[in-house]
């Protein structure tokens, strides 16, 4: 079922995409060679917890840690350790939650650690121009779920890149996880229609390689089948009448 949003709830899941917003930029600043995993998720724990605010990934369906830290072909839910220390020419996906007031808000940030190649950094940049070009195909109340995939898997694959199947993006709201569930891939045309109040977390999840996954036996962390690099990008969005309005920017 698709809970669509008032303005004023809509403003409150406002809030708590702004403290997601600000501890990926908290993390972003820390980002350097040496630094271990567990480290950042400490820092992030602490702000979140500064603003009077929940990380939503702690404890969800018994997940350890209160963001996840993703290195390279590592494509989403990478455990916080301090055995997992960054190094330099490595990328790092941070993906955060946050529930503020009983809303939540989420979004995910593909960060160098120092000097990364050309060829990893153009991963990163097309990922980021995934999102982006998904949000200029959305007209409210006409744009289709299908229309929405098929432009980001397009932009992807134009570039050379593989496009997750087995993750996807979803709707967000009182709970982290609602419905519809937003794949980066589609047919245009197919699937229900974008509309003002929905709230909905867009999230490309690009490979280097092949879009083909494996789980890991901590039953969480996701690396790419072909182990090349993977990338991710992540913003929650309302649908409003006059268009988007990305809540975690």
């Amino acid at each position: 079922m698709i809970l669509v949003k008032s303005n004023s709830q809509i403003a409150e899941m406002r809030k708590a995409n702004i403290i997601v917003r600000d501890t990926l930029d908290l993390l972003r600043e820390h980002t350097k060679p040496g630094v271990s995993t567990l480290e950042l998720n400490k820092l992030a724990h602490e702000y979140i917890v500064s603003q009077h605010a929940v990380p939503s990934f702690l404890g969800y369906s018994g997940y350890p840690a209160s963001i996840c830290v993703s290195i390279d072909c590592e494509v989403v839910h990478g455990i916080p350790s301090k055995h997992k220390i960054l190094q330099e020419g490595q990328i790092v996906s941070y993906d955060v939650g946050a529930i503020l007031n009983g809303w939540n808000g989420d979004a995910a940030r593909t960060v160098a650690v120092g000097i990364i190649s050309p060829e990893v950094q153009r991963l990163v940049d097309v990922t980021e121009q995934c999102f982006f070009e998904g949000v200029k195909c959305i007209q409210p109340g006409v744009t289709r779920l299908g229309d929405l995939g098929h432009t980001i898997q397009q932009h992807a694959e134009s570039n050379g890149y593989g496009v997750v199947r087995e993750l996807v993006g979803h709707g967000i709201g009182r709970d982290m996880h609602e419905d519809p569930s937003v794949p980066n891939f589609g047919t245009a045309g197919h699937g229900m229609r974008l509309s003002p109040g929905m709230t909905i977390a867009i999230e490309p999840m690009i490979t280097m390689g092949t879009y083909e996954v494996d789980w890991m036996s901590d039953g969480w962390t996701v690396k790419t089948k072909d182990r090349k690099p993977a990338s991710h990008y992540e913003n929650t969005i309302a649908i409003t009448d006059n268009g988007v309005e990305i809540l975690s920017l």
